[in-house]
């Protein structure tokens, strides 16, 4: 279902025995890529402190209830959580399939069989929370139907290519942000699950939604809205949580049937999208990407 693949593409030669470490790294067990991710947790947290003053100045907005030591300790709760999504992403480049579906569990795929079942593509919105990157690629495995993923296409090109590789190792498409109208034109009417990773920040020449978000004022893409009305898409919310270390679940709750019609000029999926979110992050703050600027943006006039 991709419009363009990266794999093909070259890049430097110097990227080889990087390549050649992380591959390696894949094929060690979970427990001793825990042991690395601890390393990298101290590195991340102490060492290099990477976007502290962001990640501390997002805590703070988004709980201004809590005191400075929660802060500092949620903060630090939230580096280990970033370290272990790390290693477990990189595990994707020698995880089989069959142990995929063991780690992440599908609660209520029923949510999105029966449409599949009446033949429509749905839209599932999902956020930087709990593993992101298991998200597609579980959903492959789980799901009766084909699970492709919207993407922001990364510059460098080894990057680009080895996370490519692995979102799509178990049977998933991707398709580019830029491509998205396009890729729904000319796949109209297959059955499918369109995967879109919603809680970017949206600037003002994006056509935002603006909303309070965690105490914030934040814009949000509408482009679901737009696909939903126009190809008759139901939208469903996933929403994945760890629920010890290595396993996770993802709960699916419809937000639009694709039947009801849509109020010109209000934006009633991505407002219930917000409301999830909102939600699942107050529930496990601490499994939410808290390194991201997404309150950078403020709404012109």
């Amino acid at each position: 279902m991709n419009s363009t693949s990266p794999v093909s593409k070259p890049y430097p030669w110097y990227y080889r025995p990087l390549e050649w470490l992380l591959l390696g790294l894949a094929h060690l067990p979970l427990s001793v890529l825990y042991v690395l991710g601890r390393g990298i947790y101290v590195l991340m947290a102490y060492v290099v402190r990477y976007r502290k003053r962001v990640v501390l100045e997002n805590l703070r907005n988004s709980f201004p209830e809590k005191s400075a030591a929660e802060i500092d300790q949620l903060a630090q709760q939230f580096y280990w959580h970033f370290a272990q999504v790390m290693v477990e992403t990189i595990k994707l480049a020698a995880m089989p399939a069959a142990e995929l579906k063991k780690r992440v569990l599908f609660r209520n795929p029923e949510v999105l069989e029966r449409h599949f079942a009446a033949g429509r593509t749905v839209l599932g919105l999902s956020s930087h929370a709990g593993n992101w990157e298991w998200v597609l690629t579980s959903g492959a495995v789980w799901l009766s139907a084909h699970a492709d993923g919207v993407y922001k296409p990364l510059s460098n090109p080894f990057f680009e290519r080895f996370l490519y590789r692995l979102r799509t190792r178990t049977g998933a498409g991707l398709i580019p942000m830029r491509d998205t109208l396009r890729d729904m034109l000319q796949h109209k009417g297959e059955v499918r699950v369109v995967s879109m990773l919603s809680d970017q920040a949206a600037g003002p020449e994006d056509r935002p939604y603006w909303t309070t978000f965690m105490h914030q004022e934040a814009g949000f893409y509408t482009s679901n809205e737009r696909l939903a009305t126009r190809f008759r898409c139901p939208v469903v919310y996933v929403s994945i949580r760890r629920m010890r270390r290595g396993y996770y679940e993802i709960l699916l709750t419809e937000l639009y049937d694709g039947d009801a019609p849509l109020e010109p000029n209000t934006f009633p999926i991505t407002a219930a999208f917000v409301q999830q979110l909102e939600h699942d992050i107050r529930l496990y703050p601490a499994d939410y990407l808290w390194t991201h600027r997404r309150w950078k943006h403020k709404r012109q006039g």
